[in-house]
């Protein structure tokens, strides 16, 4: 095959392979672009209805559905809930986590590498195995059933992973960097603030992401540890699952509204979490 043939039958295989992409990213959208859909539709049209057929008829769309939405303070409550939940347990988990995995990385104390093993140990541990006795101290704490309660919950099992995940990458910063700022007479802290962390920053916000995107969609830690006062979204969408049939022009666009929150954060830090995942992989 000449060369002109080759350059031909690459560009070929390289379209059909963007074709096949978008076709994967397509379906893949699918449930998303149904669920929007539904939440512009009138709860008769949705029960009477797929959310397909919108495509024959636009008329029936409608923000009237988030008009009862934003009405509904069961669901408003729920959704600052949410925010107040999420978060407290992003930045805590990624400010404890940060100066935990620089500790480990490079700072020197008895049985450093032990611990660090009792850490990578706890990522293992399933939520499952732990909500009960956690309810049972945080009864006696007076945290159950409250905010504090969930949000020192995400933390205590973000924290293993954070410190891992951030550990390995502060760990691979040159040790001359760390040794020239502790030369110009930089202490501990400083070079945390000014070397480690904006060198730390792809992982970091990597870590945010994932830690955010993990506590908004919670449903499980909520309802054990939350009252319906402090209940977040996925609480609260799935309390008005038990009246489908009457609710789901509440439902479509609560649940609408819940999944797009995360997914504008994760767009928005798109460019950083690529950074972090990819970091290390190349030398």
């Amino acid at each position: 095959m000449s060369t002109p043939e080759r350059a031909r039958a690459g560009g070929v295989a390289r379209r059909l392979g963007e074709v096949v992409l978008v076709l994967i990213g397509l379906f893949w959208l699918t449930p998303t672009i149904g669920l929007a859909v539904a939440s512009f539709r009138p709860a008769s049209a949705s029960n009477s209805s797929g959310w397909w057929t919108v495509f024959t008829a636009p008329g029936q769309l409608t923000a009237d559905n988030y008009v009862r939405l934003f009405g509904n303070e069961r669901i408003v409550s729920s959704l600052w809930n949410t925010v107040l939940i999420t978060v407290p347990s992003t930045v805590l988990v990624v400010v404890l986590g940060s100066m935990a995995a620089y500790a480990f990385a490079w700072i020197e104390f008895p049985g450093r590498d032990w611990l660090f093993l009792v850490v990578v140990a706890l990522i293992v541990v399933p939520v499952q195995v732990a909500l009960i006795p956690d309810a049972e101290i945080f009864g006696e704490l007076g945290l159950f059933g409250g905010i504090p309660g969930v949000v020192l919950f995400h933390v205590a099992f973000g924290l293993p992973f954070a410190i891992f995940l951030l550990r390995n990458f502060f760990a691979g910063i040159p040790k001359e960097l760390l040794e020239a700022a502790r030369i110009d007479g930089g202490g501990e802290a400083v070079i945390f603030r000014r070397v480690v962390m904006p060198l730390g920053w792809p992982a970091i916000a990597s870590l945010a992401i994932f830690q955010f995107l993990w506590v908004w969609n919670d449903l499980l830690v909520a309802l054990v540890f939350a009252n319906p006062d402090s209940a977040p979204i996925t609480y609260a969408i799935r309390e008005q699952t038990r009246s489908f049939s009457s609710n789901i022009d509440v439902i479509a666009p609560g649940a609408f509204l819940s999944m797009v929150i995360p997914l504008g954060v994760f767009f928005a830090f798109q460019r950083y979490f690529v950074q972090g995942v990819m970091a290390g992989s190349v030398k």
